[in-house]
């Protein structure tokens, strides 16, 4: 079973969303079948093999998550972070702003799924296969 802190050694690699495919496919090396990121603090819950689950620590003060979701907006923002041009802290806060509650990726399916507070998938994208 993987451990939080092999999961931050991993993390500590990726500077960008451009990384994030790498970041993936080591998860998945580590046994990672999904996971649910929690945008209003940071904290994570892992997903591995015989319903194993391991929780991440808050990452930062809480986060007002806005009530309307902007789709479009987080669009926006998503492409400038996949591109390398915002780190990750800047993209928690710019969901945050998009009423982006939550983030699911799933490593069999290879994708990650972005969520608002009343569930509603917003966006779901296919992870892309690294470089």
């Amino acid at each position: 079973m993987f451990t939080i802190s092999q999961i931050k050694e991993t993390h500590a690699k990726v500077k960008s969303g451009a990384d994030f495919p790498n970041y993936v496919q080591e998860l998945i090396k580590l046994g990672v079948l999904s996971y649910e990121n929690h945008v209003s603090d940071g904290r994570t819950l892992y997903h591995g093999k015989n319903e194993y689950q391991i929780q991440s620590d808050a990452k930062y003060a809480i986060m007002p998550i806005a009530e309307q979701s902007n789709k479009i907006q987080f669009q926006q923002d998503l492409k400038a972070h996949q591109q390398g041009k915002t780190n990750y802290p800047t993209f928690c806060s710019d969901c945050a702003k998009s009423g982006i509650e939550k983030w699911i990726v799933d490593t069999a399916k290879m994708t990650c799924t972005y969520h608002d507070k009343a569930g509603n998938t917003i966006l779901t994208e296919t992870i892309p296969k690294p470089h």
